[in-house]
This record gives structure tokens, C-alpha cells and sequence, in this order.
């Protein structure tokens, strides 16, 4: 099923003379419009075409992990919330990143989304510099600046994966 979308994605340049805060808040939120970009107008199917096999790596994985990246860091690790991983299970660690023909980007989209607004919500009344309530695995404490900053680089990284993949679906390059 593809997605219609009358309007193309909302992105928008973060300002060059904002302060420390809203620059990492305008940096998360731009990388993560780029990362639906890549993704309008294309089909399920398309979404599912693997980036260069025997990697597994997928445009609708990329959301679906990037769903799982937002909950651990923002839920998980910040709020201290108890919660499951979405997609991944014991079985398959990456099962985010292995779809199926089951496996939709509207139903990716809308998770990827409610979790994104869920970061929001509990981000919005910490400052920088306050630890989170959580527990990563690594064991180590992290401050919610730690975890904005982690969190650009994530979606950069895989922006660029995803922009690589665009191309080899059809020929779409950039932006």
C-alpha cells in the first residue's frame, strides 16, 4: 500500500543563532522529518527493498528501529519506564529490521510517531543536565544532553543509510 500524501513531509531548518536547548531539540526534529522524506511516495513493497543483500538493512526497518531507538533513550533509560521493546524480541534481536510482507509503514509510521511524541512529553520538563531515572544496559548514567546529542547522531547515520537505499529503489538522491 503506498502512502498518499497531499502535502510532502514538514521539515524545517534549524535556526543558526538559537540557543543549546532548542538547537538539539530543531536538530532531532529535522533529522527525523528527513527520515519520513525518505520514505514519501514509496510503497510497502519498496520500503521492504533490502539496501545491498546479505544486509537486511530496509527503509521500513530503519522506522521500525528508530521507533525502538526513541523508546529506549526517551522511555526507557530517561522516564525509567518499564516497557517492552516494540518490534524486537528474544528470538530475533533485529526483528525491527527484518520485516515482512505483514509488516506496514502505516502501522510503522504511527508507532515511530507516538513514540516521538512520547520523548517530547517527558523530555520537556528536564533540563540538560539532568540524569535520567532509568537504566541503560551499559549501566552508566546519562544526562538528557548526552541523549539529544546521541540521538542526531542515530538519525544521521542512518539517514545516510536510508538515503543510499532511496536511490537503489528509484534513483532519488538527497535532501
Amino acid at each position: 500500500m503506498t502512502i498518499e500524501r497531499t502535502e510532502s513531509v514538514r521539515r524545517v531548518d534549524p535556526s543558526t543563532t538559537s540557543g543549546e536547548r532548542e538547537a538539539l531539540e530543531q536538530w532531532l526534529d529535522f533529522h527525523r522529518a528527513t527520515l519520513a522524506r525518505k520514505c514519501e511516495g514509496l510503497d510497502d513493497a519498496q520500503l521492504r527493498t533490502l539496501s545491498a543483500p546479505p544486509s537486511d538493512l530496509n527503509l521500513l526497518g530503519l522506522v521500525r528501529h528508530m521507533a525502538e531507538v526513541e523508546r529506549g533513550w526517551f522511555r526507557r533509560t530517561l522516564a525509567g519506564e518499564e516497557t517492552q521493546w516494540i518490534y524486537s524480541t528474544d528470538e530475533d534481536n533485529d526483528r525491527d529490521i527484518h520485516t515482512t510482507d505483514e509488516d506496514t509503514y502505516e502501522e510503522a509510521y504511527a508507532t515511530w510517531q507516538a513514540e516521538i511524541d512520547h520523548a517530547r512529553s517527558v523530555a520537556a520538563d528536564r533540563g540538560l543536565d539532568d540524569l535520567g531515572d532509568g537504566k541503560h544496559r551499559s549501566g552508566r548514567p546519562y544526562n538528557l544532553r548526552w541523549i539529544y546529542l546521541h540521538m542526531i547522531e542515530e538519525y544521521a547515520r542512518h539517514n545516510g543509510h536510508a538515503d543510499l537505499i532511496r536511490e537503489r529503489i528509484d534513483g532519488v538522491t538527497g535532501d
